[in-house]
């Protein structure tokens, strides 16, 4: 892993890509603090929405959640309430 000052990094931006790119982990600091970390984005054609990751079938819970017969009943902590 790479530390850079903040100073030292606004001179060399193009080599700080270059060896991310290259997979290289580059952390700028300020203050003697880490602030930023560059990353590599992914390529648009790598991103997926949440609805392309998992896709939703109709029904596919069916069976799984099954609820009381006495669900609508008012609680007994709460008839002092009511």
């Amino acid at each position: 892993m790479q530390q850079i000052t903040l100073t030292e990094a606004s001179g060399c931006l193009p080599n700080l890509v270059d060896a991310v790119l290259n997979g290289e982990e580059v952390v700028i600091t300020k203050d003697e603090q880490s602030a930023v970390r560059l990353v590599v984005m992914p390529l648009p054609s790598q991103v997926l929405t949440k609805r392309e990751k998992r896709r939703q079938l109709f029904g596919s819970a069916k069976g799984l959640i099954s609820m009381s017969d006495d669900f609508d009943q008012p609680l007994e902590d709460f008839k002092n309430y009511m």
